[in-house]
């Protein structure tokens, strides 16, 4: 089994990214909004009891979203491994995460971080703005505010992973397949030393 996080900023090709690894690898996409929708939509406890906080406009707390997590890791036994998409998002989220995968027997085994400059970013999302319909896209401010903080939130999510040794930057301003080959490079040799 491969568990992988795929970081980046917005406009750094997470998601087509993340749609390549799964084609490639088999891994299953755990995308923790998705989940959200998936376990609201089946009216499961887990999913009622985020829907409580939705509703009152206050974010999901972590030990929800960590027991979405632990509800579909149970349901794929026989699954390759899981790429986490959107998740985590804080040290906090990082540790509780590390521990449920450490229940299960298994562990976040590497994190790859999209690299792409700053300018390169902004002219992707506003180009993206042009075709999307995103209002965050297509406003240049909106698009440097969104940057600024991912690089806020997710900077400590890097540290917690660089300490294990398991935090890797890709460069990611080539051409989507350039960006995928080296993405691959580093799979394969992770999946190598795990088989």
């Amino acid at each position: 089994m491969v568990n992988l996080i795929l970081f980046g900023p917005p406009g750094s090709g997470k998601g087509t990214q993340s749609a390549n690894i799964i084609e490639k690898y088999g891994l299953i996409h755990l995308s923790t909004g998705d989940l959200l929708r998936h376990e609201i939509g089946g009216k499961t406890p887990l999913g009622l009891e985020a829907q409580k906080f939705m509703d009152q406009g206050l974010l999901v707390p972590d030990e929800v979203v960590i027991g979405m997590i632990g509800s579909k890791l149970e349901a794929n036994p026989e699954a390759r491994g899981f790429i986490f998409d959107g998740f985590p998002r804080t040290t906090a989220q990082a540790e509780a995460l590390d521990k449920l995968l450490s229940l299960k027997k298994t562990a976040i085994h590497v994190v790859l971080s999209l690299e792409v400059p700053e300018d390169e970013l902004i002219r992707r999302l506003l180009d993206r703005g042009l075709t999307s319909g995103r209002p965050d896209d297509a406003n240049e401010t909106i698009v440097k505010n969104r940057i600024v903080e991912y690089h806020n939130k997710t900077a400590p999510v890097a540290d917690h992973y660089a300490k294990f040794g398991k935090f890797k930057k890709v460069k990611g301003d080539g051409t989507v397949d350039a960006t995928f080959d080296l993405l691959s490079k580093e799979i394969d040799e992770l999946v190598s030393v795990r088989a």
